[in-house]
């Protein structure tokens, strides 16, 4: 069996998936929880000075049947008293010894309070922090969370800050309400910091309410942005992960995949681009502690399976394979191909290209159904029918290659080519 235990910067655990710093890693018995059900570790939910939340605080976005497809938190930083919440850590790291505990922290923007905050959470336990540069919402007024993370130079002195007085691992959260995450991790890098984090919650609506016309969530009639996440805001977490692996000053240190990871898959995929270790936060809140589980025995089958033996095996794997579009091979081509014995005569591949594609299907009516086969000769691979078809490998997309000289498919399908012809 694969060994999918993980070393980030000296901090072990039996497993990459660690759970987010948010509402489940707030107190000691959803952490003890969370270990006994098998995480690796956990980010303690961010800790500076108490506030208070609102009520209520959560909405999301259901589409397609799926409950929660992206979350939105309006939340902030832990509202519980900081002796206590150290108290629980000390606690916590006693009875789980080979877990991961880090603790977020944010503190008010100033070199004293950082150091301050520092090392009681050190003398607590903590293995590593985690600096909250990407609060969306709340704190940005005091100049803190993405206020700080939103401007390179602030992030990098605080990042000296916090260099100047931690002994242990210190990573950078970095938040996505940017254009590039690059310039905030550069200045996180230089500024000393161990490794990185992405992504934080992106600043967002996810409705309105159309009796009471007040967007969701609702606060005493009002309602404010919140912090998105999800399995909606995966493909910009990967983007933006990748961007980092890609830089090579963002790239000298290890990085903790955060963004819409709710199964094995998705943390296979976050780990390809560079990711030592992933964060989980909707998915537990959605699901449950135990769908950890899922997330081990998965990775593990995997791996055995592409014969990886442990995880460092295939870490960045595929950072390589994203390039610029103008490096893209225009002589290379796709053409769709309708398997008959699975084709259920739905339409939805004849529809979807008809109006909003190429016309490369053609429909033969019959009774009692229809018929529907590739115009090889028209189609453009862009894979919409592949996408809007509903059974698993009934269109398949085959791989075919122009001759140089020829400007496009059309011209080498015209002189009656063979389409394997490469």
């Amino acid at each position: 069996m694969a060994d999918i235990s993980t070393d980030f910067l000296g901090i072990k655990s039996p497993n990459p998936f660690w759970l987010a710093s948010a509402p489940p890693t707030d107190k000691l018995i959803n952490v003890v929880r969370a270990f006994e059900a098998g995480w690796g570790g956990v980010v303690w939910k961010t800790l500076g000075s108490q506030v208070k939340n609102v009520s209520s605080r959560y909405s999301s976005v259901n589409y397609g049947g799926k409950r929660m497809m992206g979350f939105n938190n309006i939340e902030l930083i832990s509202d519980r008293p900081l002796d206590i919440n150290l108290k629980e850590i000390t606690q916590v790291v006693k009875m789980f010894p080979d877990r991961a505990m880090i603790v977020s922290l944010m503190a008010d923007n100033d070199r004293k309070s950082w150091h301050d905050l520092i090392m009681k959470a050190e003398d607590a336990g903590a293995m590593g922090f985690e600096l909250n540069f990407g609060c969306p919402h709340g704190m940005t007024e005091r100049g803190m969370g993405a206020a700080v993370g939103q401007d390179p130079e602030i992030a990098k002195m605080v990042v000296e800050w916090v260099m100047e007085k931690a002994t242990i691992p210190v990573i950078t959260k970095l938040t996505p309400n940017v254009h590039s995450v690059v310039p905030t991790a550069q200045a996180a890098v230089q500024g000393g910091t161990s490794a990185l984090s992405l992504i934080n919650t992106i600043q967002s609506v996810t409705g309105i309410d159309l009796d009471t016309l007040v967007p969701n969530p609702y606060v005493a009639g009002q309602s404010v942005f919140g912090g998105y996440c999800g399995p909606a805001v995966k493909p910009i977490a990967l983007k933006m992960l990748t961007t980092v692996a890609q830089d090579p000053i963002a790239s000298r240190v290890p990085v903790s995949g955060i963004g819409g990871v709710s199964t094995w898959k998705d943390a296979v995929e976050f780990m390809l681009l560079g990711a030592t270790s992933v964060q989980v936060c909707t998915a537990a809140m959605n699901h449950g502690f135990r769908i950890v589980e899922d997330m081990c025995e998965g990775l593990n089958n995997w791996m055995d399976e592409k014969g990886f033996e442990k995880t460092t095996d295939f870490i960045g794997k595929s950072v390589e394979k994203i390039t610029h579009w103008e490096d893209l091979d225009i002589n290379y081509h796709h053409i769709a191909k309708i398997d008959q014995d699975k084709c259920i005569h739905c339409g939805l591949c004849y529809i979807a290209c008809e109006d909003t594609s190429h016309q490369s299907i053609n429909v033969e009516r019959g009774n009692p159904y229809n018929n529907y086969t590739v115009k090889e000769e028209e189609c453009v691979g862009c894979n919409l029918c592949k996408l809007v078809c509903p059974v698993d490998a009934c269109i398949t997309m085959e791989e075919h290659r122009v001759a140089p000289e020829y400007v496009n498919w059309k011209d080498w399908q015209r002189e009656g080519r063979p389409l394997n012809d490469h």
